[in-house]
């Protein structure tokens, strides 16, 4: 596969490219979008010739009243960019560590990266400092910018000849005071389309990190499908969510998607739910993101919150149940988007909108992407069969210099690691994650069909699956509930939640061992981390 020439001195990245045949297929006939050979996205996302996107209207809103105008953002964006190439010498292919709590200067830190043409890797603020040296290692990252009350665990990670530039502290050499008396204007680094933008790290909560090539082209496309033709933002939207921008759903649905439609988004840290709720009402925040396990906290706590400006709902990060969306629609009158993505390809490839959306099921191939079920030969299985969820589109997986690439990409598809059946009317439904399935005497077990049932239950707030290794069966289904408040965890409470449960499913789906927890263990985002479930020692195990 031929790229175009690149604008990166440093060729780091480039030379990481998995090998070519290796690569998964990339689709680039309508509906996938096209770019011209050179492009670079930050350019795109702040363009100045778009009608939406004049000088005074709002981009991007934060804590304590925080309003950038576009104008405001281009000129911070272009004196930050010059800051970073003149006092910090980054120099294109250069890779930059950025880590901070979601805010506007984040986000405009990362767009002054991409317009001087250096690879952005965005982390979590809370990660820790074994995570941060592993990240920086993989990349090969010498330069970081990081907001001043985050510097601790970067700089106990010890990376070596790591410079760090701090933003927002009262130091002289504090990056945007540095910003500051640079111009307000600066001409981006004419970057390929195939220019690496930036490196996506997957959490590596089960192993090491996998790093996740995106170039300029990518970060367009992602807006220019899923958000241009499924989501359908105005100028007039206002995004709010809980993901981080350190995740590529956060900065898809945070800054990408705001930007490229000339709308404005609501940039900070995720508090709790209640907080969101403050946040919609204040803001009048018109498009959320968030993940099922913050709509199932925010439906108890909807009396008293107006709701009412929000127009578009995206849930993702994990299976959506039908009984939220039901619940979400009951209370608020708004139908959940489902989606599905991957860092590997960004964003999100399969979900639908409106009339099209079917709960229970994920939805259809977002134009510009196919999808197919297929078995563990790579033949695509028989509609209503379970099989391996393959995709491919105009963005797919490229690890950095990392062997797993060929378990991701198989004949040109991306494997995403789900299993799903493909319904004959072409709707995908989501059965499990591949390494969720539970195979008991058997017999194949769905965790997320059993939570679904047991998520029924009016006692239930939240449910998690997992399989327990059992001599007789080869496993048996264990199943981590917390109970709503007043409701005893307890024999009594198993005994009624089994009973519940066999009038729900096939016997030999219903669990056989109960732990009750205060809380289930989830990520930043909301993402369930079943893993930590099935290391023990969560709750008391009642037979």
């Amino acid at each position: 596969m031929e790229l175009t020439p690149s604008a990166h001195t440093d060729t780091f990245t480039r030379d990481h490219l998995p090998p070519p045949d290796a690569w998964p297929a990339l689709l680039r006939d309508p509906p996938a979008p096209s770019y011209p050979d050179r492009l670079n996205c930050a350019v795109e996302l702040l363009a100045e010739s778009d009608g939406r996107r004049e000088a005074d209207r709002v981009a991007l809103r934060g804590a304590g009243g925080q309003r950038w105008t576009y104008g405001e953002l281009r000129a911070r964006v272009d004196r930050l960019a010059h800051a970073l190439t003149d006092d910090l010498g980054i120099r294109p292919g250069n890779r930059v560590l950025l880590r901070g709590p979601t805010s506007p200067w984040l986000a405009a830190c990362w767009l002054a990266v991409l317009k001087a043409g250096a690879v952005a890797v965005t982390v979590l603020a809370n990660q820790r400092p074994q995570e941060l040296a592993t990240i920086c290692a993989l990349a090969r990252v010498r330069h970081a910018v990081c907001a001043a009350d985050c510097l601790d665990h970067l700089e106990q990670a010890g990376v070596p000849g790591l410079r760090i530039a701090a933003y927002g502290s009262s130091a002289p050499d504090d990056l945007l005071r540095l910003a500051a008396a640079r111009p307000a204007a600066y001409e981006a680094v004419p970057t390929a389309a195939d220019d690496v933008a930036l490196i996506a790290f997957t959490s590596g909560t089960t192993g090491r990190p996998k790093g996740c090539l995106h170039f300029h082209r990518d970060v367009l496309a992602v807006a220019d499908t899923f958000s241009a033709r499924v989501l359908r933002p105005r100028p007039d939207d206002i995004f709010a969510g809980s993901p981080p921008l350190g995740f590529t759903f956060g900065l898809g649905g945070l800054v990408i998607f705001p930007l490229r439609a000339g709308a404005s988004a609501l940039l900070d840290p995720w508090a709790g739910p209640a907080k969101l709720l403050r946040d919609i009402a204040e803001h009048r925040v018109s498009v959320l993101f968030t993940a099922p396990t913050a709509y199932r906290a925010m439906l108890g706590q909807l009396v008293g919150h107006d709701v009412s400006s929000l127009r578009r709902c995206v849930s993702a990060g994990e299976n959506l149940p039908a009984a939220l969306w039901h619940a979400w629609h009951a209370a608020t009158g708004l139908r959940l988007i489902n989606g599905i993505g991957a860092t590997e390809l960004l964003h999100i490839f399969i979900a639908a909108a409106d009339d099209a959306i079917r709960p229970g099921t994920t939805g259809v191939p977002v134009p510009g992407f196919e999808a197919r079920v297929v078995g563990g030969d790579g033949a695509p299985v028989p509609d209503g069969e379970p099989g391996l969820l393959a995709v491919r589109g105009p963005t797919g997986c490229r690890y950095l210099a990392d062997e797993r690439q060929r378990e991701y990409v198989r004949d040109g598809w991306n494997l995403t690691g789900d299993t799903y059946v493909r319904e004959p009317d072409g709707y995908f439904r989501f059965v499990a994650r591949t390494d969720d399935m539970i195979i008991s005497a058997g017999y194949n077990i769905a965790g997320p069909e059993v939570e679904e049932a047991l998520l029924r239950h009016p006692d239930v707030v939240e449910a998690a699956v997992t399989g327990r290794p059992d001599e007789v069966r080869g496993a048996v289904v264990v199943a981590h509930v917390v109970l709503r408040p007043g409701a005893p965890p307890g024999p009594d409470a198993a005994a009624a939640l089994r009973e519940f449960a066999r009038a729900e499913l096939a016997p030999y789906k219903c669990p056989r061992e109960f732990r009750f927890l205060p809380a289930l263990p989830r990520t930043p985002t909301g993402k369930l981390q079943r893993y930590r479930l099935r290391e023990g020692g969560s709750g008391t195990a009642l037979q």
